[in-house]
């Protein structure tokens, strides 16, 4: 988003028009568009009010009321990090005892907003002058917080205590922009968050949920976080951030609050050893979290059961435990994966509505349940069907959902 495109609302009569609309209906737009146009309004004005009240009711999941007073771009949202991680991260400084923090590539501030309303004294930097625009009003109610527009590598961290750093992992050009992979190819690397936490400094670094274990550094705990079943990022943590005892850490954030899972082992795929056994009792599909963080062995051990392959994510037990950290399932049925076989047996039982999960299997679940449902009859039986392999065979396991999970807790 260009900076002309923020400008008209950092004005009165912009900000006054913008705090004056009701929420935003998509239906309505139009016909809005044109009343403000006939109240004399410049169109450029009212194109700016107009995106950011989208911008702003899409802002909500993630932000709540405090949507209704920021300022947006839209890559700025997308990528901002949700309210309440971002209060975990704050979290984290001032737990340590920290005072200070840099907020290096702070994009529209959610993560300032957060350690300022902790009272920490808050630098956020971000080197886009549009978003550094937007987080200056977001963070206006802090007197403690200010914004400067420039490269977290340029930044003097004299007197700062803290640094937190939610690198660009994104590169733009004519055909648009494509996701980055590599953690040195981010702005700034992750090399430069290793070189400031070499220098003493608390450290932490957002990173992209999909970082390979390989790339986190050895003097870093990783903790991956999802929310409601996504899993959102990976956070790294350096010196007075890192707790003691924990190298890495699933933290799942649900509706009956947080629950998180720890090792105190740096991940090693050859010495997991995870108990195998049989598709029977109860199956576990293992929150996401606990995937990233290469956590599923120890899961199934905490839930007294096994893995149905050593290469699946997959847990079977014996009897069903309420966790936090995985939905569970009764296991009905198990049938070879055959789509001739599942298309009869869908129609003799009736099924109108079957829900499909697979993992290890070149399927898509779209595509099946089309063909397993046409010429069915649309019975008015529900079914879920997982799909998976043991070893080389495929199978398809017939399941019932287990009832809501329990409250939080830490294993």
């Amino acid at each position: 988003m260009a900076a002309d495109a923020i400008a008209p609302l950092l004005t009165t009569e912009g900000w006054e028009l913008l705090a004056s609309l009701g929420p935003y209906r998509q239906s309505d737009a139009l016909k809005l568009n044109e009343a403000l146009r006939r109240a004399g309004h410049p169109a450029d004005l009212v194109a700016a009010v107009l995106t950011q009240s989208r911008l702003r009711a899409k802002a909500e999941a993630k932000f709540g009321e405090f949507a209704a007073r920021m300022l947006f771009t839209p890559a700025g949202l997308e990528q901002a990090t949700r309210l309440s991680v971002a209060a975990l991260h704050a979290q984290r400084f001032t737990t340590a005892g920290l005072g200070s923090v840099a907020d290096l590539g702070c994009g529209i501030g959610a993560d300032s907003l957060a350690m300022a309303g902790l009272d920490l004294d808050v630098l956020a930097v971000d080197m886009d002058e549009t978003t550094a625009a937007c987080a200056t009003v977001n963070l206006m109610p802090f007197p403690h917080a200010r914004v400067r527009c420039a490269r977290a590598e340029d930044v003097d961290l004299a007197g700062i205590d803290g640094v937190w750093l939610d690198p660009a992992r994104r590169t733009t050009s004519t055909s648009g922009t494509t996701r980055l992979f590599d953690p040195e190819a981010f702005s700034p690397p992750l090399s430069f968050a290793e070189r400031l936490a070499d220098r003493g400094l608390a450290v932490g670094v957002k990173m992209g949920p999909g970082i390979p274990h390989e790339s986190v550094p050895a003097t870093a705990e990783a903790q991956w976080v999802s929310v409601n079943g996504d899993v959102v990022e990976a956070g790294l943590y350096f010196n007075a951030l890192k707790r003691p005892g924990v190298r890495r850490a699933a933290l799942v954030l649900g509706p009956h609050g947080p629950a998180e899972l720890t090792s105190a082992e740096a991940y090693d795929p050859g010495a997991q050893d995870p108990p195998v056994g049989p598709i029977a009792g109860y199956l576990y599909e293992p929150d996401g979290a606990v995937i990233r963080a290469g956590l599923v062995a120890d899961l199934a051990r905490s839930l007294g059961g096994h893995l149905i392959d050593g290469h699946i994510a997959y847990i079977c037990a014996g009897q069903p435990v309420d966790t936090p950290f995985a939905r569970a399932y009764r296991v009905l049925d198990v049938r070879p994966f055959n789509v001739k076989a599942l298309k009869s047996w869908v129609k003799a039982q009736r099924i109108g509505v079957l829900d499909i999960k697979k993992r290890g299997m070149a399927v898509t679940p779209e595509e099946l349940r089309r063909q397993l449902l046409t010429g069915s009859g649309k019975g008015p039986n529900k079914a879920t069907l997982v799909l998976t392999r043991v070893g080389d065979e495929r199978v398809a396991v017939v399941v019932e959902p287990h009832g809501p999970i329990d409250g939080p807790r830490t294993l």
